[in-house]
């Protein structure tokens, strides 16, 4: 049995960067070995920097966000238009959607998606804080940017039974948002022509 090539610390380090997205076994290494490599000029701020967002990241109560300040920078935001809401299924598609800059109302983050599989129930979503936002008043339309996947069609079409009693324009993305496509992944020209195209939920 052969032994590990380092020691336990640099061990842990790689099976931690193997949790990233995107980052398998060979590529937690390889990146290891680049931050131990450049330690001061990466490893070391790359610590402090994550140690301090550790400790600063704060769930916004309004709306699911993640960011440093709550309420979120956004729903602080007064530019905003309060009558609209766009539901996403996480954060990351929330910021999928800032960067394409084609929404400037207010999110909701539902924290996931319906997922019988993944035990993934609607108690475990962020869906009364939303019913809560709606009932207070001053909501016109609520925008359901689910994710063109089974799990984000399944929970559109329970937000949208959720809702309709509340009397709010339903509506959803279309239009250049390809079926198992993820939000997160998509271009912002995608992401514009989507926004730009959506229909009544039905």
């Amino acid at each position: 049995m052969s032994s590990a090539p380092a020691g336990p610390e640099i061990e842990r380090l790689i099976q931690l960067l193997a949790k990233l997205p995107g980052l398998g076994p060979r590529s937690a290494r390889r990146a290891a070995l680049t931050l131990l490599k450049k330690r001061e000029g990466l490893l070391d701020p790359l610590a402090t920097a994550m140690a301090e967002a550790a400790a600063a990241i704060k769930t916004c109560d309004t709306c699911g966000n993640l960011d440093t300040q709550n309420p979120c920078t956004i729903c602080r935001d007064t530019r905003r238009d309060q009558a609209v809401i766009c539901v996403v299924e996480d954060v990351a598609d929330l910021w999928a959607l800032e960067r394409a800059g084609v929404f400037k109302g207010r999110y909701h983050v539902l924290g996931g998606a319906l997922s019988a599989l993944d035990g993934v129930t609607p108690e475990r979503l962020n869906l009364p804080a939303l019913l809560t936002r709606i009932r207070a008043g001053g909501v016109a339309e609520v925008i359901l940017a689910m994710n063109a996947t089974v799990e984000g069609q399944t929970t559109a079409h329970y937000l949208m039974d959720a809702l309709e009693p509340l009397g709010v324009k339903i509506t959803r993305l279309a239009h250049g948002v390809p079926v198992g496509g993820e939000l997160d992944y998509l271009d912002e020209g995608t992401l514009s022509a989507a926004f730009k195209a959506r229909r009544p939920f039905s």
